[in-house]
Order: C-alpha cells, then structure tokens, then sequence
C-alpha cells in the first residue's frame, strides 16, 4: 500500500436498496455490502406468505428457507459492482422474491444448500429454474460494531463499522494513533474466476453490513442493525419478523433468541433458540447446532440496537440486554 493508493481512495455515495414489506418501506445498505439485497431478497420472499397467521415453528420455518434462498443468490451475484454486474435490481424486486418463494415447501426444510436463481429470466410463477451454485466459503468475522442514533429533529442514522476482527490487521499506524483493518479476509480465499468476490486490485469486498431504516407511510418506523459477520444479515431479518409478524415489541425482537440460515446443511442457533423451538422445527427437518466461532466461544449471534419510532412522536431505544455483556440504550439529553 502506497501514499498513492490511500489518495486515490474514494468513499462512494450510493443509493439505497429499498423493498416493500407489509406495506413499509425497508432500505439498506448497496453493494458490495450484501446486506441490502440479501435482507430485502428475504422479506420479498417471506412477503407472499401470511406469517402472523402461522405458529411461531411455521413462521420459523418460512424464516430460515427464505433466508438460505437469499444467501445462495449472495454468493452468486454479489460483489464489488465496480467490477461486477450485481443485479441489485432483479435480487430486490418483489416478482423475484415470489419466484424464489415458489421453492419453500411449508412443511419439509430443502436440501442445503439451495440452488441460486436465475435473475436473467423470471416471471414470478412456479414451477422455477435454477441456475449452478457458487463455490462460497464464509470469510468473515463477527467484530463489527453498530450504532443507531436518532436525534429531536427527526434525523436518523444508523452506522455499521468495522475493521473485520478484534484489533483490524493488528498494526497501528505509527504517530498517528488508529488501527488498520483486516478486511482483505473477506474476499473469498480459494480463486474461482467467475466468483463475484474474488481478490482483484483495487476491488471492495463484500460485506454483510446491513443498517436498516424503516419507513411508514414516508416517517421513521423502524431503524436497526448489528455485528456478527454473515449473522448481521440474519440478525437484522429475525428481528424485523419478530417485530413486524411475530408481534413482539422491539426490546422483545432484539432479546429473542436467534437462529441463522446461511444456506448450510445445518443451521447455527443459540442455545436458547434449540431449547424453545428445537422440538418443533425438527419435523420440518432443520438441525439446529450451537453457535460459536473460531475466536470466541461465546454461544451468541449479533448484538443489534434499535430505535423505533411511535405515532406520538417518541422514541423507544433498545440494545441487547445480554449478548456480549449487554448493550447501550440511552437518551443523551432527555427533554425536560
């Protein structure tokens, strides 16, 4: 790395992604993040099916398909669009979703993993095609922080960083004080010339950041989101069904126990998830297996902050009340 390349850098101001759920507006973050497309992909899908009317397990169930759906289309289209075509526009369109909703039997678990679909052609009737799997490995780490803030004015941020792993690359950048990242990791590790997140000069890797803002008829709704590597896009999606269908409240949504797809065979939960919802997932066929990570062995996924936005124009802020020790929920300056 030279003086050179640091000031050629550009930080790229993009827009959006942004889908319908429910009737709400529901924007994230734009390539080479996956986490817009992946999580609206998701509730596209989730979008066709009556979930608040269907037991938890069956809601459950409904969650964990649609999201190995999204993760095979992540792994095949997603990358740097810089330097690759990533279809953003088919992978959040509502007809898609459909399309791929078409695959989730609402009482068998596919075979993971899932085929990606075909974002060329698709008319969102079923039967659908699918079209060759991608040969992805997860490369990421969970040490990511977020932030959700939101002030009197009506301003909203939500604010995911990261410099991959606990101390970035591990070197400080002498008199100046601040750390180095680590995210080359992210790139896949084994070359595939066709793969969208091969290592190239110059190239962003793909991400899984996934900062949320929800709107309601045009006001803030909702904002979240979390770390955890490829679990932040799980992470954000669980909590806005627990929110959104599953009618918990928001300090109920982030609390929950969670579960994370990623097109796996088996699929990583929480302790607490195996124990509340083990025995009723399993003859839909998922095998739930404890969390944990080569890095830490804590037995958790995410650790999301939230505001919600109420019609009388309070705020209510809501943080992890254990994971990783427990969160931050505050007002900096209460109104008097």
């Amino acid at each position: 790395m030279t003086t050179a390349d640091l000031a050629a850098y550009r930080a790229i101001d993009q827009a959006p992604t942004q889908v319908d759920y429910r009737g709400l507006d529901v924007y994230g973050m734009a390539p080479s993040s996956s986490g817009g497309t992946t999580v609206g992909e998701s509730l596209n899908i989730l979008d066709t099916f009556n979930l608040s009317g269907m037991s938890t397990a069956g809601a459950l169930h409904h969650y964990l398909e649609a999201s190995a759906l999204a993760f095979a289309d992540r792994g095949k289209y997603v990358g740097d669009p810089a330097f690759v075509d990533v279809p953003t526009a088919a992978l959040t369109d509502p007809v898609f979703g459909k399309e791929r909703a078409c695959l989730i039997d609402p009482l068998h678990a596919a075979t993971k993993p899932v085929a990606p679909g075909d974002v060329s052609a698709y008319d969102g009737v079923c039967p659908v095609a699918a079209v060759a799997a991608a040969d992805e490995k997860d490369t990421e780490n969970i040490s990511t922080t977020n932030l959700t803030v939101a002030d009197k004015w009506g301003n909203v941020v939500e604010y995911t960083l990261t410099i991959e792993q606990t101390g970035g690359s591990g070197m400080v950048v002498p008199g100046r004080g601040f750390l180095l990242n680590n995210e080359l990791t992210d790139f896949s590790t084994v070359y595939v010339p066709t793969d969208p997140n091969r290592i190239e000069p110059g190239k962003r890797p793909r991400s899984s950041m996934s900062p949320t803002i929800i709107l309601q008829e045009g006001k803030p709704f909702l904002a979240l989101g979390s770390p955890g590597g490829s679990t932040i896009i799980t992470t954000v999606l669980q909590t806005i069904l627990n929110r959104v269908d599953l009618g918990m409240n928001v300090s109920e949504a982030i609390a929950a126990p969670r579960a994370s797809q990623r097109n796996t065979a088996t699929v990583t939960a929480e302790p607490g998830f195996i124990t509340a919802y083990g025995s009723q997932l399993a003859p839909y066929g998922h095998t739930l297996v404890p969390a944990g990570d080569a890095f830490t062995s804590a037995a958790e996924i995410g650790a999301a902050t939230a505001i919600e936005f109420r019609p009388d124009g309070s705020m209510v802020a809501a943080a992890e009340p254990v994971r990783r020790g427990g969160g931050s929920a505050m007002v900096v300056k209460p109104s008097p």
